[in-house]
């Protein structure tokens, strides 16, 4: 097995929100700790940010923006360095949201395990959060 041999969590779904309500509950600090957690998140290629929980912190970068379009930012927590990736693709029914959060190791099965948890119980808050936000 190859030591580049990475896995990759990938939560979709469709959700009857525009494009730009969607992005607002993705870079918005206020709305993005109703779903997910604490942060200083400044929508800026090359900004550095956190995610702040009671089991400690995540350290990111955004590593690319496209306003309503995609968002990618690193992810290093507890060993892990991997990369999130959101993808919003506009529908005839409001919008194609992807989520991937790309770079566990072989050897990190527990990470793994919880990320493909934990996305999918984040996904379910932030279909409340759009469900309440104006």
């Amino acid at each position: 097995m190859s030591t580049t041999e990475t896995l990759s969590v990938v939560v979709e779904r469709d959700v009857a929100y525009p494009p730009e309500k969607i992005w607002r509950a993705l870079t918005l600090p206020h709305l993005i700790e109703e779903w997910l957690m604490k942060t200083d998140f400044q929508p800026a290629k090359d900004q550095v940010f956190q995610f702040r929980a009671d089991w400690g912190s995540v350290d990111c970068r955004v590593l690319a923006i496209e306003p309503n379009k995609t968002l990618s930012y690193t992810w290093a927590a507890h060993g892990l360095e991997s990369v999130v990736t959101w993808t919003l693709t506009p529908t005839s029914t409001g919008t194609h949201l992807r989520m991937e959060q790309a770079g566990f190791r072989p050897d990190q099965q527990q990470a793994y395990q919880g990320a493909q948890y934990g996305w999918k119980n984040f996904f379910g808050k932030l279909v409340q959060v759009l469900a309440k936000a104006d």
